[in-house]
């Protein structure tokens, strides 16, 4: 398998990725599953807030793999902060995986629960210097996680992001994209699981805080349609989101340290007094 070349086939999928990236047998890979069950609470965690300049959104472009959305990060513009980190994260970029229907696509599961998407908002810890640097940092880069389901209640703030997939259709397009504020994007609560993972496509590094949220927001029939659309007009359709092969195939890897890390899997209640789970 050529270093440039991975994806989610057989002959360049997740349990392959290893032999040019060593970190994909690390032990704080993701994606995992969450079992409720298994979870503990911190009740040191407070809740997380987000402060996001509209201003800094950039562009939106279609890379081959996903349609990610850019941000200015050149300075604390669009901050993640609280929860699980110390200071303030620059939002960097968000993007979505997804699948070919509508029960598989999340890269987490949740209780045996695949969602049909699963959106990533990226940020990185500025006392790193840069970007790069923060990824060879443990506390290095935050991913709030927002799972997508499909529903009769779609939220209508996605509708501008689904609006502009029609100017990035092909790989390498790019589109003006400003003027947005990735909060709106949020569910009513705020509850969350964090635990420390990585990337989950190569190079695959263990630099992640991960703050996945709990409550899934809902899309339409219509708009998952509509995000798949770009998959049929990539070179490498196997590069989309996940089969449900590959997607199982990822989370039987990842089992040998399920019982490690959902140990530290963490849920977190944004009130004041959360639950407590043994």
């Amino acid at each position: 398998m050529a270093q440039s070349v991975w994806g989610y086939d057989s002959d360049n999928g997740p349990e392959r990725w290893h032999e040019n990236y060593p970190m994909a047998k690390g032990d704080k890979q993701s994606p995992i599953e969450i079992n409720s069950k298994d979870v503990r609470h911190d009740s040191s965690l407070a809740p997380w807030h987000a402060s996001y300049d509209p201003g800094a959104a950039k562009t939106i472009l279609n890379n081959g793999r996903t349609c990610r959305v850019v941000f200015d990060d050149s300075f604390d513009r669009s901050v993640l902060r609280g929860g699980p980190l110390t200071g303030a994260y620059r939002l960097r970029q968000l993007h979505l995986h997804w699948g070919s229907s509508d029960d598989h696509g999340s890269e987490h599961v949740i209780d045996g629960v695949k969602y049909a998407a699963e959106l990533h908002m990226v940020h990185w810890n500025p006392k790193h210097g840069n970007f790069a640097g923060a990824l060879k940092q443990p506390d290095g880069v935050a991913v709030v996680g927002i799972f997508l389901k499909v529903g009769k209640t779609p939220k209508p703030e996605m509708k501008r992001i689904l609006e502009e997939i029609d100017n990035i259709k092909t790989k390498g397009k790019e589109a003006p994209f400003q003027h947005f504020d990735p909060s709106i994007l949020f569910p009513k609560s705020r509850d969350y699981w964090t635990y420390q993972g990585s990337f989950t496509t190569p190079p695959c590094e263990e630099c992640i805080t991960w703050i996945l949220l709990r409550e899934p927001i809902e899309v339409s029939p219509d708009q998952m349609a509509k995000l798949r659309s770009l998959s049929k007009n990539v070179c490498c359709p196997g590069f989309w989101g996940y089969n449900q092969a590959c997607l199982a195939s990822v989370c039987e890897d990842k089992k040998t340290y399920l019982a490690v890390i959902a140990a530290f899997a963490v849920f977190a209640m944004s009130c004041s007094c959360p639950l407590i789970f043994p």
